[in-house]
């Protein structure tokens, strides 16, 4: 399994992209369409139409990686379309994969302790 380190931003594409695209297609699409540099150590989220089929692309320092996950059964939750872009945290992309809808989930309010002084 990928496993990402929790500092790094993902940005999910609410578009829908044609999934025969591999690195130089993904990488186009980051820089043109999410308007984003793709060498910039961001994870892409990319899915198909029908939501079925995911690819994340990243830059790892040496090389472009794709990581992609193909469901059987239900649908990615995409989130809202408002935007071209979206910002992920590293905890709902695992809710993403994991076929987690967030947007239905429930978020209490948490309070935060002052700093002394």
């Amino acid at each position: 399994m990928f496993f990402p380190e929790q500092q790094v931003r993902v940005w999910l594409c609410t578009q829908p992209t044609d999934m025969r695209k591999s690195f130089t297609g993904l990488r186009a699409l980051t820089r043109q369409v999410l308007q984003e540099d793709p060498l910039s150590g961001a994870i892409f989220v990319f899915l198909n139409r029908r939501g079925t089929y995911l690819k994340a692309l990243y830059w790892d320092r040496t090389g472009y990686c794709i990581w992609s996950k193909r469901l059987e059964q239900g649908t990615f939750a995409r989130g809202s379309t408002e935007s071209i872009k979206h910002e992920l945290d590293v905890t709902r992309l695992k809710c993403l994969l994991e076929g987690i809808d967030v947007s239905q989930a429930r978020q209490r309010k948490r309070f935060l302790q002052k700093k002394a002084a």
